[in-house]
């Protein structure tokens, strides 16, 4: 668990890649009443150089966990960050204070895709993915049952309530350290 002298939380989006995590954090660092610093994970390991290599087939990046880790810790140590990626275990436990994962039904997700050109084998593959809840039982099984969250991300009704119930869940969370 974090720090209880950290005045802002760590919360980290996680889900199927075009399930809206980087719409959903930008829009929660605008709609929190404390300052939260949006964190793309994957921009970031593209802009610090943070990966082993580019994987062609893929069209991804091979991430080097370990500078990851380290660009991260003094971050996630002063709070008031989202983390926003399509996988979360990688984060140690201590550092999350709430993880959403936002879930979408796979033939949305799969439009999303198609509209980011992935190519074929990528969405089939993200697909698959979400059918089989990869990235959910990765935070479950990764995280305290309590601070776990499944959220609904198939349109702007979905978002709007989302940010909504995650800027309540971080006034209980100040409002629990202040007491």
């Amino acid at each position: 668990m974090s720090s209880s002298t950290q005045k802002s939380p760590v919360i980290v989006i996680t889900g199927t890649p075009g399930t809206g995590k980087t719409t959903h954090a930008e829009l929660l660092a605008q709609e929190s009443l404390i300052p939260l610093k949006h964190i793309n994970v994957g921009d970031m390991v593209k802009e610090n150089g943070l990966y082993v290599e580019f994987d062609e087939e893929w069209q991804s990046y091979t991430v080097d966990e370990d500078k990851l880790l380290d660009e991260l810790e003094p971050l996630a140590s002063a709070g008031g960050i989202i983390l926003d990626w399509h996988t979360c275990e990688i984060f140690p436990e201590r550092w999350a204070d709430l993880v959403v994962v936002l879930r979408c039904d796979h033939t949305k997700l799969w439009e999303r895709l198609e509209k980011r050109n992935y190519p074929l084998k990528k969405i089939q593959e993200n697909n698959e993915a979400e059918i089989m809840e990869v990235v959910l039982d990765e935070a479950r099984s990764s995280y305290p049952q309590e601070i776990v969250v499944e959220l609904r991300s198939e349109g702007t009704e979905d978002l709007e309530s989302n940010v909504a119930r995650i800027v309540q869940w971080i006034e209980s969370w100040r409002k629990d350290r202040e007491a």
